[in-house]
């Protein structure tokens, strides 16, 4: 029963994340090949939500993906988000947001 609850939650987050995704041209979506363990979905939040013009950010373990949301008027540098997430040793394997689609490191 309460693997059962654990996984509705987990479908109603990631349900709320990716209908927050397709309201927000803004935002740009982080998708990992492995993210190791829960522990690394905060120390990816963290990261992204301490750099310059994030407004929110977030991390999902079970779907691999996180998320910035740029304060107003700001874009996010996909290059920026894509070396944040190397510096904490994470590899993205798509950034997508309003700058592209990025299964490389962006150069800009």
């Amino acid at each position: 029963m309460k693997k059962r609850n654990a996984l509705v939650a987990l479908a109603a987050v990631l349900a709320l994340v990716n209908s927050l995704w397709a309201q927000d041209p803004t935002m740009t979506r982080i998708t990992f090949s492995d993210i190791h363990c829960p522990g690394c979905v905060n120390t990816i939040t963290k990261k992204l939500q301490a750099m310059p013009g994030v407004a929110q950010a977030g991390a999902d373990f079970q779907s691999r993906t996180a998320w910035a949301r740029p304060q107003a008027q700001v874009v996010l540098s996909p290059k920026a988000l894509w070396e944040a997430m190397e510096k904490i040793n994470q590899k993205p394997a798509k950034l997508e947001g309003p700058s592209g689609t990025f299964t490389e490191k962006p150069k800009s």
